[in-house]
């Protein structure tokens, strides 16, 4: 099987040695264009086949032992996917210190590395755009063009919107223990209802790609405990400072945010505030979909994508690439550029810290409505136990 070998962040106590990581991965078709694929949290390499396919026209993956194919190299587009460390066949630390956006995004470079990439568009999907973000700000050279999939900026921004519907998720995701368990749950925040009740064939889309969840999760099973605790840690700990933002928006490639307006995840309003600040090289693409709109739309995600390379090998102007409104005397979010006066830098830094009390306080609700229905949860249970049963 095709790994690459990183080492660990940090020696543990008492080690000798760092220890050494497998990361995962696979390569689809042959080409001078290079694209990695990063996937999200508790996701693996397969969950990017609409876009490996759509991408390269291959399903089979490479074969790393037969001789170089080069025939039409020169127009082909060659992909990389890999398993994220702490899930699928990639390994899965002890320590939840192994697990940053800064670390996943050091073994993606390595993986580059490995294959001997120079540069490669990089597209990551939820937490795997957190990662790219993170290898776009670190090695901004290495990169041709940034797209990121159903993105927030980490942090609290990862709290979905706050509802009885989204409690009750939650609560049932951390109960799951058997993959037709987890597969239900995964349907209901991937996707939207509309689409899984659509009708193909004799059978709905929920339907069928149920019994393609429990196949697919019985075949890798569930994510180990410390892989879901250290990718949860690198999703918690994620944050782009303003100094990285102005890095990647000043780097000169084009970059690409793509959104479903139904994402229960990942809202759209962090993905909107994301491509404001990352003017003029961003474009916005909102798509009716849920978390996994990529599966959802994969006709429009993928025009988008092969669109945005497309306009990076001619060269495109960024601010003729950009959708969004141009911001008006000069003003940024950034603090490197633009000017802005001392009262503009206060109301400024008045919004910034009401928002953030406003996501605290987000924060905070969350859970306490969490304790507040696991523990109406348990009484029901316990009522339920002891209630006598009257005998005939």
């Amino acid at each position: 099987m095709p790994y690459c070998v990183v080492t660990a962040a940090a020696v543990a106590a008492g080690q000798a040695q760092p220890e050494e990581l497998r990361i995962f991965y696979q390569r689809y078709g042959h080409g001078s264009t290079k694209v990695l694929l990063v996937i999200g949290f508790a996701g693996t390499f397969e969950s990017w086949a609409p876009q490996v396919k759509g991408l390269t026209g291959a399903v089979e993956p490479v074969d790393e032992e037969a001789p170089a194919d080069d025939s039409g190299a020169a127009e082909g587009i060659e992909v990389c996917c890999f398993d994220n460390r702490g899930m699928g066949r990639s390994s899965a630390p002890a320590q939840k210190s192994q697990y940053t956006t800064v670390i996943m995004a050091k073994d993606a470079l390595a993986l580059m590395d490995h294959l001997g990439w120079r540069r490669a568009h990089v597209f990551g999907h939820s937490m795997g755009s957190m990662i790219a973000s993170k290898l776009a700000a670190m090695a901004p050279h290495r990169v041709a063009s940034l797209a990121l999939l159903n993105t927030t900026g980490g942090g609290y921004q990862c709290i979905p919107k706050v509802d009885w519907h989204m409690i009750s998720l939650a609560y049932r995701f951390l109960r799951a223990r058997t993959p037709e368990e987890r597969a239900i749950l995964d349907l209901e925040v991937h996707y939207t209802k509309e689409y899984l009740e659509e009708v193909v064939g004799t059978s709905t889309r929920r339907q069928i790609l149920y019994q393609d969840y429990v196949k697919g999760l019985s075949s890798g099973g569930l994510q180990s405990r410390h892989g879901f605790e250290g990718q949860m840690n690198a999703c918690w700990t994620h944050k782009l400072s303003l100094e990285e933002l102005d890095r990647i928006r000043l780097a000169g490639f084009l970059i690409l945010i793509i959104h479903g307006r139904d994402d229960v995840v990942a809202q759209l309003y962090h993905a909107k505030r994301l491509a404001e600040k990352l003017q003029p090289a961003a474009k916005l693409v909102e798509l009716h979909g849920g978390h996994l709109v990529s599966h959802e739309r994969t006709a429009e995600v993928n025009m988008s994508l092969m669109e945005m390379i497309k306009a990076s090998k001619s060269n495109a102007d960024l601010e003729e690439w950009s959708n969004l409104p141009k911001k008006s005397n000069g003003l940024t979010l950034s603090g490197s550029t633009g000017c802005l006066g001392k009262r503009d830098n206060d109301s400024v830094n008045h919004l910034i810290l009401t928002y953030n009390l406003l996501g605290q306080l987000h924060l905070i609700l969350l859970f306490v409505f969490g304790v507040i229905y696991v523990i109406l949860e348990q009484a029901r249970r316990v009522v339920r136990i002891l209630k006598p049963v009257k005998s005939n």
